[in-house]
């Protein structure tokens, strides 16, 4: 059948659909240009040297299929829960409860992480200025601009992504120019930084996969983000059907470019990060300004992306009747109490890194560790389960489908149960994968109670 669609009536009817097509093809095109790209991918090169860019690769693949699952169900179901949905629909209600619960509290705790990571930027620019006011600060922005209209998170997330999309395309292009030798002042390296390619041997390229795996964190955004907009199955289709190409060029251009005119055990690398590195090997001035401001507008972006997200999954959940009903009222078309409840969690977390820095903030950094694998599997599974379903009742609901079905469907399930057994074999990241686990077994039991309550009641 056609690969196109109709334009399908929105589920979630109390909410506005102000998010333009524009706005959703920006967001999902500098949704893969996170601030873990800029800031985390120094700690994976340092351990893998050249071997990164295998790292970025394989794990890209894996994304590449987990979106493309994703992107089916989302153009079938539109949802602003998502996967939650998703998963509600396919396995049962607990299953939502623990997808959609779960990645609310990684969401609320990841915008607190971007809020600090942003004021300490600033603060060196501004020193003896205190990180929380200005966390405080981006905190009201961000959530002034989500309780107005969606529309304004899709302007700022349109400008933020044109931004981060410019500087890190400008950075590919230097890149290249340098590798070829015809950018002035500068030699073509040649192959010499990539003679040792396994530095640290099969350790080493396991430790960058893990570091890897985690910088693509939100992707899914753009599927929340659907629901809201005029034609949620074009925009849906759109974003999934470039993944590839943006993942490719984005996250695994950017490290070969990176490996290819630094040494991979460079202590800028790690220091300053990996782009400020290689331009300053490229000799370009204020460099390690220039990429400050573009990891800000990156961790902004975050901010402002998790704070829409976060609101949206809590909504949805109370739609279906798993959470505190006050958090679904809906008000000018935007669920202002969710968008309330989840900057506070934000910044009761950057009160708790500096009240509880040493035990409570660590463990709840720990629990978050792994939930993005926890909700792969979902996805995984939810896919699986609904494909079957689409084809036998709704098969004109197919408008994107996932490449050979239902075998890359096992390939990316074997590809997480290895990224877990991995997990478990670092002694930094078992700690992550057993805290994640822990919380993910309270809320599928606390789902599946609620579940039997509610089906004797």
């Amino acid at each position: 059948m056609p690969r196109t669609s109709t334009k399908t009536p929105p589920t979630d009817v109390s909410l506005s659909h102000g998010l333009k097509q524009r706005h959703l093809s920006m967001i999902a095109l500098g949704g893969v240009i996170g601030a873990g790209l800029f800031v985390g991918s120094g700690a994976g090169i340092a351990a893998a040297g050249p071997s990164i860019v295998i790292a970025y690769a394989l794990s890209g693949i894996l994304v590449m299929l987990v979106m493309r699952m994703l992107g089916e169900m989302s153009a079938a179901y539109p949802s602003s829960g998502s996967f939650s949905a998703h998963a509600e629909r396919a396995i049962g209600p607990w299953a939502g409860f623990t997808a959609g619960w779960s990645f609310w509290v990684l969401l609320c705790t990841a915008v607190g992480l971007e809020g600090i990571g942003a004021a300490k930027i600033v603060t060196g620019w501004l020193p003896g200025t205190p990180e929380w006011a200005w966390v405080a600060l981006f905190m009201l922005v961000f959530c002034g601009a989500n309780l107005a209209a969606v529309k304004n998170f899709g302007e700022f997330e349109f400008w933020f992504a044109a931004l981060k999309v410019g500087a890190i395309t400008l950075f590919l292009v230097l890149g290249v120019l340098a590798i070829a030798g015809v950018l002035p002042g500068t030699d073509a390296p040649g192959t010499s930084h990539l003679s040792d390619f396994l530095p640290n041997g099969g350790e080493g390229l396991v430790i960058g996969l893990l570091a890897s795996v985690f910088a693509y964190g939100g992707l899914e955004t753009v599927t929340i983000a659907a629901a809201e907009s005029q034609d949620p199955v074009r925009g849906v289709a759109s974003a999934v059907r470039t993944a590839m190409w943006r993942i490719a060029l984005f996250y695994i251009g950017s490290m070969a470019v990176i490996v290819t005119l630094v040494p991979w055990d460079s202590k800028a690398v790690v220091e300053k990060g990996p782009y400020v590195a290689t331009l300053d090997e490229l000799g370009i001035p204020g460099a390690g300004q220039l990429m400050n401001v573009v990891v800000l507008v990156a961790l902004l972006s975050a901010m402002n992306a998790n704070i829409y997200g976060s609101s949206r999954i809590a909504y949805s959940l109370v739609e279906r009747g798993q959470g505190p009903r006050a958090l679904g009222r809906v008000s000018g078309g935007v669920p202002r109490v969710a968008v309330l409840a989840s900057c506070v969690f934000g910044f009761v977390c950057v009160l708790l890194s500096h009240w509880r820095p040493d035990d409570v903030f660590p463990w709840l950094l720990n629990m978050i560790g792994a939930v993005i694998l926890v909700v792969w599997i979902f996805i995984a599974v939810s896919q699986l389960r609904l494909r079957r379903r689409l084809e036998r009742e709704t098969p004109e609901k197919l408008a994107v489908r996932m490449w050979a079905f239902p075998v890359l469907t096992w390939v990316a399930l074997a590809g997480m149960a290895t990224i877990f057994v991995l997990m478990a074999r670092e002694p930094d990241t078992r700690v992550q994968l057993y805290s994640t686990g822990g919380m993910t077994l309270v809320l599928a039991v606390a789902g599946y109670a609620w579940q039997r309550a509610r089906a004797r009641s």
